[in-house]
Order: C-alpha cells, then sequence, then structure tokens
C-alpha cells in the first residue's frame, strides 16, 4: 500500500539497472505525493482512521528523522510512528532484496548498514526496537540450527 503511487512511475524508470538521472529520480520520489492522491479517492469507503493512517503512511514513508527526506521534509516526531517504521521496514526488505540495479545483501550486512547510519537517520527509539529484533532473529536463527 504504501508504494501504490508507483503506478504513476513508467517502468523505465522502475526497472532501470542503473543510476537514475536527477530528472528520473524527481519523478520516482513522486510516487509520495501520487499515491495519497489514490489513497484521497477513496477517503468515503473506509474507516476514517484507517484512511488517514493509509494517508500518513504512503505520503511520508520517505521522510526521514533528521529532515532530509520527501515529500513534507518532516523531521524528527513530526513523523508519525506508523511512516517511520514502515520507513525502516522499506528500507530493510530494499537491501535484503533483489532489484534490477542490485543484488540482495545478507541479513546481518543490511542490519550493520541500517545500523551505521548507511542508509538514512531514524528516530533512537526505533533503531533499539530494531536492534532488539535483530538480536531475537538471530538467536532464533542459531536455535533453528540446532
Amino acid at each position: 500500500m504504501h508504494d501504490i503511487g508507483k503506478i504513476s512511475v513508467p517502468d523505465s524508470i522502475l526497472l532501470k539497472p542503473g543510476r537514475l538521472t536527477d530528472e528520473e529520480f524527481e519523478i520516482m520520489k513522486s510516487h509520495t505525493t501520487r499515491g495519497s492522491e489514490v489513497i484521497e479517492m477513496l477517503k468515503d469507503v473506509q474507516d476514517k482512521e484507517y484512511y488517514e493512517m493509509c494517508l500518513d503512511i504512503c505520503r511520508h514513508h520517505h521522510e526521514r528523522y533528521d529532515g532530509r527526506g520527501y515529500p513534507d521534509r518532516l523531521k524528527g516526531e513530526d513523523n508519525s510512528i506508523g511512516a517511520q517504521l514502515t520507513a525502516l521496514a522499506d528500507v530493510y526488505d530494499a537491501l535484503v532484496s533483489d532489484r534490477v540495479y542490485k543484488s540482495a545483501y545478507p541479513m546481518d550486512k543490511a542490519y550493520e548498514m541500517i545500523k551505521n547510519g548507511e542508509c538514512g537517520v531514524f528516530s533512537e527509539k526505533l533503531m533499539a526496537c530494531f536492534r532488539i529484533c535483530q538480536i531475537r532473529h538471530g538467536e532464533a536463527c542459531y536455535s533453528d540450527q540446532g
């Protein structure tokens, strides 16, 4: 749902194997506002609270805690926890999944990249939860091997 606006992005950009040009990146970034427009069309079809949460996550899942995200440059707690969590999950998924422009990173490498700030800035509270999940995931992996 958070990436529904990508239906408005041409495949030549979505599936481009190389680096996007500045113009292509601007088009790619528009998926947040385009997705919000799609969700706004469904305003009367769904529960108001659910609608508002979907709209918020779709529009703000590329905001960053340091204010360097898009489209509204929200900073810190100005961005909802739902959008922040979606942003972290989206980054992690992008790292551990094959893409036309890169191979998947191993889970441990993806975790380290996020922890070291290579993929943007996230709230300390969210990162503390992420560390706990990684520790628990590691314990589950190791216990499955015995």
